[in-house]
């Protein structure tokens, strides 16, 4: 089985269900409880999705064996030129370890480039780990904080491409 990684419009069947298993994921592990369907549809109304297309930024899935396994979104940050956000990075559990993970942030940094972006930044939390692993492991570096808009962040990193 091989990993196929592309572009792909975020409202898609295929992406709208990894953008809900995502949520459900970072959601439930910050509340330490399973979410239900109704948080995650109310995490999900208005999450800013639909900026994840070009001009403004792309959005990726990749494809395991052709099953969709995972997804990530890239945005374009308005008031610096040349930076984009690192968002919505998922792999769903039975796909982790497979290799999945570094070919999405390898794909979301062909995009950058193809904008112009010369710096992928992006927050996370303290439960992430294996988000956290992913991003130094490709060469993420743990920055200060570059803004205070998401609650939840607790770590900070940026890559220059």
């Amino acid at each position: 089985m091989t990993w196929t990684v592309a572009p792909e419009p975020f409202d898609s069947p295929e992406a709208a269900r990894l953008r809900w298993d995502y949520y459900d994921e970072v959601a439930s592990r910050y509340w330490g409880r399973p979410a239900t369907a109704q948080e995650i549809e109310e995490g999900l109304t208005g999450d800013g999705a639909e900026r994840l297309v070009p001009p403004s930024g792309e959005f990726v899935v990749g494809r395991f064996g052709g099953e969709p396994a995972s997804c990530a979104g890239l945005l374009l940050v308005d008031a610096e030129p040349r930076v984009a956000e690192l968002t919505r990075v998922f792999v769903r559990p039975g796909f982790r370890s497979t290799g999945g993970g570094g070919l999405l942030l390898a794909a979301i940094e062909t995009a950058a480039r193809d904008f112009g972006v010369r710096r992928i930044r992006l927050d996370t939390r303290n439960d992430l780990v294996e988000a956290r692993g992913l991003y130094a492991k490709h060469g993420y570096r743990e920055v200060p904080a570059f803004h205070r808009r998401n609650q939840y962040a607790e770590h900070w990193f940026a890559k220059e491409l």
